[in-house]
């Protein structure tokens, strides 16, 4: 679909903005309004922060389908399991909410009814005497509002989560991870200084893979040097190959050539206060392992809801290292040793989500605590 910025006037516009105002973030006219002015850039702006979106004013395919998913309440229409093509929306993500409230498991709350969130719901009504047909209409509705929430002691999502994770077994051996080299094919991504974004991450990706394949892990890749996916298939083929971890491997951009230092991005809604704990765990680690084995500036870890986060049943991160348009970071990122200091780091990183006890020996933290010692 085409993307609608500042300036821009249309129909598409007009149904942007009623978006906007029935969300209370844009004042509705006085008289019919098509036009992409200030205000409405703003309004964008505020809702990409608070749904986990690329903050830039753009409304593009994403942002208008997280738009068109923000109109929903629950309630507003019947809701089933579709398998050509599921429901997707707010009122899902809330009808998530209480049920793993209840003690009930939908899986991740991520807005999309899927098999796991229809089992839920079956549940429930099996529960309460109702019939057990997996649609949400009025009778589930009434029954959803009087029970009361049963889980207590935090959120209930990352409850489960960590209950799941803690029962598995806690060792490397046996584990896959799917590596995502951004980009790729014709798309090359950042190209800066001589260096090309998609070459770098590609080889970034078999440093990692020998590291892991020396430890036991199955390694998967979602594409070689010529193969262009859309996040959307690296997210179905993560999910096909049943991957227990996904690491996706970026670098920045900005106008700005001072821009510089490393991100980690997990799934996750503040708004909502829906996401991967794990996921969140997990980005921790390894931007404490890159920042303390390479220098580089941290830029912190932050919750987003881009597709190949959202839409992965596994703890996704996205690592964006470094900016290609500054000049440090571009020379660092271009030697090989730089590049086996990060592999290592995302190595040691799993290694301490998945054996905890192996932290003391190979941590950041723990040199840095020995060295003070």
């Amino acid at each position: 679909m085409p993307s609608y910025r500042r300036g821009d006037v249309g129909p598409a516009v007009a149904e942007i903005r009623d978006h906007l105002s029935r969300l209370g973030l844009l004042d509705a006219p006085v008289g019919s309004s098509d036009d992409y002015d200030a205000a409405c850039d703003r309004a964008v702006r505020q809702f990409q922060q608070s749904r986990g979106l690329s903050v830039d004013g753009v409304v593009g395919e994403q942002t208008y389908r997280t738009l068109d998913e923000a109109r929903w309440r629950l309630g507003d229409r019947l809701l089933s399991y579709s398998v050509v093509k599921p429901f997707v929306g707010d009122d899902v993500a809330e009808l998530q909410q209480r049920l793993l409230e209840m003690g009930f498991d939908p899986g991740r709350c991520d807005g999309i009814l899927g098999p796991r969130t229809e089992a839920a719901l079956r549940d429930l009504q099996r529960n309460v005497g109702l019939t057990s047909d997996g649609t949400c209409g009025p009778q589930t509705l009434k029954a959803l509002h009087r029970l009361a929430r049963t889980v207590v002691g935090g959120r209930a999502q990352g409850l489960r989560e960590f209950e799941r994770f803690h029962a598995s077994v806690r060792t490397l051996a046996g584990r896959s991870v799917l590596l995502d080299p951004g980009h790729g094919g014709e798309d090359k991504g950042v190209q800066a200084h001589g260096l090309i974004e998609a070459e770098l991450m590609t080889d970034l990706a078999a440093r990692i893979e020998g590291r892991l394949v020396a430890t036991g892990v199955q390694v998967y890749l979602t594409r070689g040097p010529e193969l262009e996916l859309s996040d959307v298939d690296r997210a179905r083929f993560a999910n096909a190959a049943e991957a227990d971890l996904l690491i996706s491997l970026h670098m920045d951009e900005h106008p700005d050539p001072a821009a510089n230092g490393v991100a980690t991005y997990f799934y996750g809604s503040p708004e909502r206060n829906m996401g991967s704990v794990l996921g969140e765990r997990f980005a921790s680690l390894v931007q404490e392992e890159i920042i303390g084995r390479t220098g580089l500036l941290d830029c912190r870890t932050h919750a987003k809801t881009w597709d190949l986060l959202r839409l992965t049943r596994m703890p996704a991160v996205r690592i964006d290292l470094g900016y290609l348009t500054n000049a440090n970071d571009a020379n660092r990122v271009a030697a090989g040793d730089f590049r086996d200091a990060v592999a290592e780091a995302i190595v040691v990183a799993i290694q301490r989500l998945y054996v905890p006890e192996l932290e003391a020996a190979d941590s950041v933290s723990a040199q840095r605590v020995a060295a003070l010692t």
